[in-house]
């Protein structure tokens, strides 16, 4: 990036910043009025993709308080590609350091479901494992078996109910957040994400699988955490949302 880019960028972004030496507008004139307008179009197009990306974020610290903090994190970090669908990655991040909503300690993890849900949205698509080819392993062969997980495949992990907190704020009816902490399995059967509440020995499944183990391997270490755990009980959301793509039986 050349300086003369850099030095408006950085005006674009600052609006304590003097409009860049030698730009004009139409007409030869210095641009201060109508770069102004632009900073405010570009400044307003952002936030509301970030209000947009994050609905129950927005929602839960009001319009007001939202548009100041998307405002805040919109000039420490400006967009780096011309997808808007990547922007705002980093804001479940710039909460966490935010001293102004330090008092909703579960802010930072209600957007950082909602940017996994994000991500699953826009995830590559991945065909689902064949189920007949599943069904049809031997329960040793079963056993070395290696799933591979769909790329839409997201896992949050929080010591809120976020997933609660996200639905009172989305789903018409939704009861109140309980006051536990959730685990929360996001997969995409069709077009849009959905979201499953799991324990913390399904999370563990999950995780092994992520690694590339086994199915007794991941069995195993679920089974560490709950003694009751059970596989087939644990496929039942991953098959339902396909979340599986592939198998590989290996060899034992």
């Amino acid at each position: 990036m050349s300086a003369r880019q850099d030095s408006f960028r950085a005006a674009l972004f600052n609006t304590g910043t003097a409009p860049p030496d030698g730009l004009t507008d139409g007409h030869g004139q210095p641009a201060g009025r109508r770069f102004a307008v632009y900073r405010n179009t570009v400044a307003s197009s952002l936030i509301t993709a970030l209000k947009t990306s994050f609905p129950a974020t927005a929602k839960t610290v009001g319009t007001g308080a939202f548009r100041q903090i998307a405002g805040t994190y919109m000039r420490q970090h400006p967009p780096t590609s011309p997808m808007m669908m990547y922007y705002g990655d980093s804001f479940p991040a710039f909460l966490r350091e935010l001293p102004a909503v330090a008092h909703l300690r579960y802010l930072p993890d209600l957007a950082m479901l909602e940017q996994a849900r994000r991500e699953a949205y826009h995830a590559q698509d991945a065909p689902p494992a064949d189920l007949a080819a599943l069904a049809s392993l031997s329960p040793d062969r079963l056993a070395t078996a290696r799933p591979g997980l769909a790329p839409a495949l997201r896992l949050v992990r929080s010591d809120w109910p976020v997933h609660g907190i996200w639905a009172f704020n989305m789903t018409q009816a939704a009861p109140k957040p309980p006051h536990c902490a959730q685990n929360v399995l996001i997969t995409r059967p069709a077009f849009d994400p959905e979201m499953t509440v799991i324990d913390d020995a399904m999370v563990a499944f999950v995780q092994s699988l992520a690694m590339g183990r086994t199915l007794q391997d991941a069995t195993d270490h679920a089974t560490a955490h709950a003694p009751s755990f059970d596989l087939g009980t644990a496929l039942g959301p991953l098959l339902a949302g396909r979340a599986i793509c592939h198998i590989n039986a290996g060899d034992h």
